[in-house]
Formats: structure tokens, sequence, C-alpha cells
């Protein structure tokens, strides 16, 4: 039978990359050092019950688990039931900001139609919007790398607006595109320098 250190190292490291966590921010929840946590999934040291107990909370599993090294059932149904509701919550939030730009564009399109051939443009302003939501729910509930995408996405979209919202006033705007040039430069650079740093803490 291996080490009881061994085992719990496997467990641990398997865990926390499951979950998409750097030892940096499991080290954090814990209130812990990385180094610490480094240690533990090297097998170096073994953590306190205590702490055990709260890595198996965190991670969703049993105690039995983390000291195991065969597994007959890998997490409990909460946490999973958790993340798939949050799923749902995020759908659920976009379909209301396509609903939201749906009425307005209905009930402007009833009330008048001087400007019915810019009504489109509120489909344009729910672009964005929908990027801030999305933004806001993954980085409280999902941690994803791939938020640069979406605020790359959220920038191009708000330059957009503007650019269209000053057609109807026979504006040159075009020039405001000039300005995501950069900005697509430095967001793109920042995603980098993301993923080269939690490559180095796992």
């Amino acid at each position: 039978m291996k080490d009881i250190k061994s085992i719990v190292a496997k467990n641990i490291s398997q865990l926390r990359q499951e979950k998409g966590m750097t030892q940096i921010e499991l080290a954090q929840k814990l209130n812990y050092s990385d180094k610490a946590v480094s240690k533990w999934e090297r097998g170096e040291s073994l953590p306190d019950i205590g702490i055990l107990v709260e890595v198996a909370k965190l991670f969703g599993v049993t105690l039995d688990y983390l000291v195991k090294e065969e597994h007959k059932e890998k997490v409990f149904k909460g946490p999973r039931k958790r993340k798939y509701n949050r799923y749902l919550i995020l759908g659920i939030s976009l379909l209301l900001v396509l609903f939201v730009a749906l009425s307005v564009f209905v009930i402007i399109s009833m009330i008048s139609s001087k400007y019915y051939k810019y009504q489109w443009l509120i489909f344009v302003y729910a672009v964005p919007v929908s990027m801030i939501v999305w933004l806001v729910m993954s980085t409280v509930w999902f941690r994803s790398k791939y938020n640069y995408i979406a605020i790359s996405v959220l920038m191009w979209s708000g330059l957009a607006s503007i650019h269209l919202s000053c057609l109807p006033f026979e504006e040159n705007t075009w020039l405001v595109y000039l300005l995501g040039i950069p900005s697509q430069i430095a967001i793109v650079m920042w995603s980098k320098i993301k993923l080269k740093s939690k490559e180095k803490t796992e």
C-alpha cells in the first residue's frame, strides 16, 4: 500500500487541477501559503485533519476520498448540481437581456416609425450588455480562463455601438475602431500573462 502522504498528495493535486484551480488559489481559500500546498502535493508533508476536512468540503468529496487510493464514487452530487444551476442562471440572464432588447424594439416600432430604420441598433447594444453579464457571473462563479474573449467582444461591440449610433447624424466615427487595436493587443498580452502564471503554479 502506498504511503498516506503520497495518496493524499495525488488526490489533492488531481482535484485541484480538475477544478481549474492553481496552488495559489487553493492556498488563499485555505488561508495557507502556496508553498505549503506545494509540499502537500509533492508528498513532503501532510495537512492536519482540520485542513483535510476543509479540502474535502471545498472539492465536494468525503474525507475518506482524500485518504484512499482507489475510489468508487468521486464527488457529491451537490457541487455538480450547484454548478449546473449556475450555468442555467447564466443562460437565463443572457436570455433576459435579449428579451429586454426585443421588448424595447417592439415598443418603439409600435409607438413611432420616425426612427424605424435604426431600431436594429437596440440589438447591437444588447451585445456589450450581454458580455458584461457574462463577465460578472463568470468571474464570480466560474473563474473562467477564457474571460479575455468576452472582454474582446465587449470592447469591439462597444466601439461598434458608438460608431453605428452616429450613423443617423451622418457623423464619420469609424476612427473609433483604431482605439480597439492597442486595446486588443493589451488584452491578448494580459491573457498570456495569466496563463503563464497558472502553468508555473501547477
